[in-house]
């Protein structure tokens, strides 16, 4: 294990060497000039070479990036053009909002998803089975920004239920994790993201569910349990149900890392101030640092998630060895 988990690691140290690599050249390759935001064109010459010095423009490509290897091993990612502010602070301040968002959907997506693809796993073949795979695919694939807009012309323009945009009614401002997170006002604005997002992975659970059940219903122990005269529910939820969900746990991991990465064009459509949101507009202003530590973050995120779902495989599974 540890053996399997040291190489495991390794490899994973590479490949985040190499994405940040790609990163590194491709937002070099973009057009467009990144100092715009940052030097004044009434600045003289010389507070213009100061501040392109500050940030390291006016070295070669080559010397960039040898620095810019050397800072990612101290997870110094270097100050963000249009803030002024390092950019893990401003990763640190925006990240939470993410994990929150995404959380909040796994929460809905897993909780109807294995109940749901329990139960039509145990229907196989009825109406009502038909009709939640139809619905679960379909709203896998629609965009995320569709249903988005939908849910928001139908739940905050025409029925006014819930807020349209944003992670909190205009005009407040919160410091603390608790002012700004745990109160009514933010689960309003929580609702409708969180169950859009929901919806388009309600798929992986729900599915994943049902084909595992489909596998287990067959196996010897339950004609036993249904032998003895023992209830569906009782068969349904304490003996398959427990012994399906095995690939779903392990999926569940994955799913995480999927979702942060996942979800930018859903932060832009309901404006909800996250980590995804603000790589659209680090992009879009050539801010070089804050666009790179957010891919990189992200990228690191979804590997270590892969790892972990390889080990609670092998954990809720021992017929798995590692090698």
């Amino acid at each position: 294990m540890l053996r399997y988990l040291a190489k495991r690691i390794g490899i994973m140290f590479v490949m985040i060497i190499l994405v940040s690599t790609m990163i590194f050249f491709l937002f070099r390759a973009m057009p467009g000039d990144p100092t715009a935001y940052i030097v004044d064109p009434s600045m003289s010459q010389e507070a213009r070479e100061l501040i392109l010095e500050r940030y390291g423009l006016n070295d070669s490509l080559g010397k960039q990036y040898v620095i810019f290897i050397k800072d990612l091993f101290r997870l110094d990612f270097g100050d963000s053009f249009f803030y002024g502010k390092p950019v893990m602070t401003i990763i640190g301040e925006r990240i939470p909002a993410t994990l929150i968002l995404m959380l909040s959907a796994m929460v809905f997506a897993y909780v109807i998803g294995v109940f749901g693809g329990a139960w039509m796993a145990w229907r196989r073949g009825s109406t009502g089975e038909s009709i939640g795979i139809t619905l679960a695919l379909i709203f896998r694939s629609a965009p995320t920004f569709w249903l988005a807009l939908m849910a928001i012309m139908i739940f905050a323009t025409k029925l006014r239920w819930l807020p349209a945009q944003g992670m909190r009614t205009a005009g407040y401002t919160g410091e603390s994790f608790r002012e700004i997170f745990l109160n009514l006002d933010f689960l309003r604005h929580l609702i409708l993201p969180s169950i859009v997002a929901g919806l388009y992975f309600i798929a992986t659970p729900l599915l994943t569910m049902r084909n595992s059940m489909l596998e287990v219903l067959s196996e010897d122990y339950i004609e036993m349990a249904r032998a003895k005269g023992l209830k569906d529910r009782k068969i349904l939820y304490k003996h398959a149900a427990r012994n399906a969900l095995l690939p779903v746990v392990t999926a569940g991991a994955l799913f995480i890392g999927s979702a942060i990465g996942g979800q930018v064009l859903l932060e832009v459509v309901f404006s909800w101030p996250g980590l995804g949101r603000e790589i659209v507009q680090a992009v879009t202003r050539h801010d070089y640092p804050l666009a790179q530590g957010s891919f990189i973050m992200i990228s690191a995120i979804i590997m270590v998630m892969n790892l972990v779902a390889d080990i609670l495989y092998g954990i809720l599974d021992p017929r798995i060895s590692y090698k």
